[in-house]
């Protein structure tokens, strides 16, 4: 079909079913625009946005801060090969080495590309100092990503037999079960590779007194500690980084969503002393690629010159108040979280039900469980909004419950 010739939202699904690689259901609409928290499709139907492209548009749709960004910089220099230094590449990194823990940054396109470094990084450290060390710890229902290596890294029951055989050397343990990580370490364990709140399996936190035992634990084995910040990272939790709640220090972090606020970017941070890699044993094509450094340091710094991270914990613990009000009449279970990323259970396996019939009400929410709801909106998000998603979600489970 000539694209010149398609002009209906039918004929555009239709062009879509046939040509698009089938990954996901969709459902039969197309987003056409985005401003702030909300996203228009080509029928001009209106969608309030709590799910924020799955954590990525911390500043809201299409904020002007990345319109600048990429204006200016696609003037400039938008590709230079990563065989270059580039200024916005050393100034990106000189900003998160001085807003974090960490000494050094390695740039990529998506948290699997940062997660696979830290992989890596973690089995090159084990090969120089543990005597050949490259197995890591993760935990069950954690999520990692999507190459083969973070799908072996990542302990979701339903991929257990997807693309065997799979990339050996992981071990999965539950969550904030000391006991059971200190069983699982053994002479070829390099790494313990964790999500502060796991996201993707349902919105579980690790308990402080856990993640302090695991830190002494890896400091007196010389095991790396690898938080994976991807979900987590960039204000998200309340604090600018998740590690800043518990009090400790990873030796690795991975971020990726909203550093770039709808823009492909990721990274991989690290502390000094592992500063380890080789020429060529790293490396990516689009590593630290001007555009990319100019809009993730446009994010990062409106992020934290509009403070976003405290407007996430004031608005995150409204948004638990307002539900632990609305949990007898629904029987809610678990209302959890931290700053804007929170989940519920409800008492019937109906969560996809109820994020499809929030959808037709104009309400973007997931299920990442059959029984939970998540909730991980922009962080620009104001408290009349959240009223306005709780009135949808109250009106659908009141119908669907």
């Amino acid at each position: 079909m000539d694209n010149d010739l398609i002009t209906s939202t039918k004929e555009f699904l239709n062009e879509g079913e046939q040509s698009i690689l089938f990954t996901t259901a969709r459902p039969d609409v197309i987003m056409e625009r985005g401003d702030g928290m909300f996203l228009w499709d080509t029928n001009g139907k209106q969608y309030l946005d709590f799910i924020g492209g799955w954590a990525v548009t911390c500043l809201g749709h299409c904020p002007l801060v990345i319109t600048k960004a990429l204006e200016q910089q696609s003037r400039e220099l938008v590709n230079a090969s990563p065989s270059f230094y580039n200024k916005p590449m050393i100034q990106f990194a000189k900003l998160l080495t001085e807003s974090s823990c960490f000494d050094r940054v390695f740039f990529g396109s998506s948290g699997a590309e940062a997660n696979e470094g830290a992989i890596k990084l973690a089995r090159k450290y084990g090969s120089l100092y543990r005597n050949g060390a490259y197995e890591i710890i993760t935990t069950i229902n954690s999520f990692h990503g999507r190459t083969l290596a973070t799908m072996s890294a990542t302990g979701k029951k339903k991929w257990e037999s997807l693309f065997e055989p799979k990339v050996s050397g992981f071990k999965h343990v539950p969550l904030n079960d000391i006991a059971a990580l200190s069983k699982a370490i053994n002479p070829n364990t390099c790494a313990i590779m964790l999500e502060p709140i796991q996201g993707e399996g349902g919105v579980f936190e690790v308990e402080e007194n856990y993640i302090k035992a695991v830190r002494k634990i890896c400091e007196e084995q010389s095991i790396l500690l690898i938080f994976d910040e991807v979900q987590t990272g960039i204000g998200r939790t309340g604090t600018l980084f998740a590690y800043e709640h518990y009090g400790i220090k990873p030796d690795i972090m991975t971020l990726a969503k909203g550093i770039g606020g709808g823009f492909p970017l990721s990274a991989l941070l690290t502390k000094e002393k592992f500063n380890i890699f080789e020429a060529g044993d790293q490396g990516g094509t689009y590593s630290g690629q001007p555009l990319a450094m100019a809009v993730g340091m446009a994010v990062v710094k409106e992020v934290i010159a509009k403070d976003l991270a405290t407007n996430a914990q004031v608005q995150g613990n409204y948004i638990l108040k307002k539900l632990n009000k609305l949990k007898t009449e629904f029987n809610l279970k678990d209302i959890r979280g931290k700053g804007l990323l929170i989940a519920f259970d409800l008492p019937t396996a109906k969560g996809s039900e109820i994020a499809f019939e929030c959808f037709k009400e104009g309400l973007i929410i997931n299920s990442p469980q059959p029984s939970t709801i998540r909730l991980m909106p922009p962080l620009i998000v104001s408290a009349t909004e959240i009223d306005d998603m709780l009135q949808i979600i109250s009106t659908v489970l009141k119908r669907v419950l």
